[in-house]
């Protein structure tokens, strides 16, 4: 899972999903509402395929699924599904792009918090490496530890639970192989004499099917050879190199705790 910066859809295409909710509201309070049928009903418009457009355009080249970057995103994701939450179902906000194993698995399963806030983390609002974290080794990905809660992240467990992160070994594979040309990549810049921050980050973007640039130039990433001797040798680029990915953990003055 990676940072999404959603898109910003027409005027015109944002008063007709307004429009489309406004009937769908009218619906619930009069009852009958068909959710199902609204929706197949819906997809089949013009409108809608913008929508879907606009969500591949948001995807990247790749147009993957914005749950688990691995499959092909195949339609239009509810984060707050349809069936339970008819009011968000033309909501802008409210609408992704998935993969027809993430949608099996999440399905109409949608836990919510104490405060009534989602525990799914949503890729277009919530920055995932807050709450995730990586294993090189393996390739899976888990709820990052918070060692002052001293429990595991309770959004990054409710995502890894939720969409199966840990027992899909078709994404672990993928990011194994992704991380493998991350560190080849760090291994040949440490081999010049010079290394840019701007440089190595484009490198690293070509090989990031993942998302896992965040995570690499973490303090915990900045734990794990190659990262780690970057970080040592070349502390600077590899503070400038978190914040051109946008890393989510602090890393100034971090170097000696980490040593």
């Amino acid at each position: 899972m990676r940072r999404i910066q959603r898109a910003a859809l027409s005027t015109g295409d944002l008063l007709a999903l307004s429009e489309r909710q406004r009937r769908v509201d009218a619906q619930r309070v009069v009852g009958g509402l068909d959710v199902a049928a609204t929706w197949r009903n819906a997809r089949r418009t013009k409108l809608l395929r913008r929508v879907h457009a606009a969500l591949c355009r948001m995807a990247g080249a790749r147009e993957r699924c914005m749950y688990c970057l691995d499959s092909l995103g195949t339609d239009i994701e509810h984060f707050w599904p349809k069936s339970p939450h008819p009011g968000r179902m033309f909501q802008w906000p409210n609408l992704l792009l998935g993969c027809a194993e993430c949608g099996r698995r999440k399905g109409a399963r949608f836990p919510l918090d104490d405060a009534g806030r989602p525990a799914l983390l949503d890729p277009t609002q919530d920055d995932p490496w807050r709450h995730l974290d990586f294993d090189p080794q393996t390739g899976i990905v888990t709820a990052r530890y918070d060692r002052l809660a001293g429990a595991p992240d309770p959004r990054g467990l409710a995502t890894v639970e939720l969409l199966g992160f840990e027992t899909r070994e078709a994404l672990h594979e993928g990011r194994r192989r992704s991380w493998k040309r991350l560190a080849q990549t760090i291994g040949r810049a440490l081999a010049r004499a010079d290394v840019v921050a701007e440089d190595l980050v484009a490198e690293l973007a070509v090989d990031d099917d993942f998302g896992l640039l965040p995570w690499c130039f973490s303090s915990r990433g900045g734990q794990v050879e190659p990262l780690r001797e970057l970080r040592v040798r070349t502390p600077a680029v590899f503070d400038q190199c978190a914040r051109l990915v946008g890393s989510p953990l602090e890393l100034s003055g971090d170097h000696n705790i980490l040593l």
